[in-house]
């Protein structure tokens, strides 16, 4: 199928690795011009290397900064303003009990998850509503929508990115702009590969068993009882930058592996 992103531009923030670099991936090769973001220079020039040897030819800018500050916002201001789809990606994870979780961990997750959607949306809504085209993604998470008790902290964020999308969708009525939000579930990333492996080692497992015992423990509901892959996550994303995904607007689209116990 033809997405018809061809000549796109495309920011795909967090992208060095996991789900953001997949995303990053299916968009440079359904043709869009594609700029990478993180905060390590070295490793955001790896992935663009890495990237452009997945995607040969594709058009590439990579740009290291920190989307957790203002100033970091600020330096991505212009490829926001210029782009046709933009995918907030970036997000930090982490388990910790609510007792001991102090009022610094609450505001980085904040500032990281939610204010970096924020400050880059207010530059590059405008600008879409002015081209009367446009994509806006949020990479949400189910735990919007189930804060996990292990990290309240985070599902706290992943909700506010869901009030966040709606609220923007609001403002684009009857506009060639729409603005979604993606639910991926527990997702086969670098972040999760280690917390598993460091987990197996604690156990003395194997890391199969314990996959099958954190989806049998803590995921039960999961329908797939695997992780999701991070190109799975960018299929859906790519369609719902596509012209072709046009009526799904305002939406919470789950990607979750049946995660969620709910039909809407």
């Amino acid at each position: 199928m033809d997405l018809q992103l061809h000549g796109r531009r495309a920011l795909v923030t967090g992208s060095t690795a996991g789900i953001g670099f997949a995303i990053a991936a299916r968009l440079a090769a359904e043709g869009a011009a594609v700029t990478l973001n993180g905060r390590d220079t070295s490793r955001v020039t790896a992935a663009a290397a890495r990237l452009q040897t997945r995607v040969p030819g594709a058009e590439i800018t990579a740009v290291a900064a920190d989307l957790g500050t203002a100033e970091g916002c600020a330096q991505l201001a212009g490829a926001a303003q210029a782009c046709d789809l933009l995918i907030h990606n970036l997000g930090i994870y982490a388990p910790g009990e609510f007792a001991q979780t102090d009022d610094a961990t609450w505001q980085r997750f904040f500032e990281v998850n939610v204010m970096s959607g924020v400050r880059l949306s207010r530059v590059a809504l405008p600008a879409m509503l002015a081209r009367n085209w446009g994509r806006i993604v949020f990479i949400s998470s189910e735990s919007g929508i189930q804060p996990p008790p292990e990290m309240v902290h985070y599902g706290m964020t992943k909700a506010a990115q869901l009030s966040l999308s709606r609220g923007l969708a609001e403002q684009t009525t009857g506009t060639g702009v729409t603005v979604n939000a993606v639910l991926p579930g527990p997702t086969r990333t670098e972040g999760s590969a280690a917390f598993m492996a460091e987990r197996a080692a604690e156990l003395g497992l194997s890391a199969d068993e314990v996959v099958r015992q954190y989806f049998a423990q803590e995921r039960p509901s999961s329908l797939i009882r695997r992780f999701v892959e991070p190109d799975e996550v960018a299929a859906t994303v790519a369609f719902l930058c596509s012209p072709l995904a046009g009526a799904t607007h305002g939406a919470a689209v789950r990607v979750d592996g049946g995660v969620v116990r709910s039909m809407v």
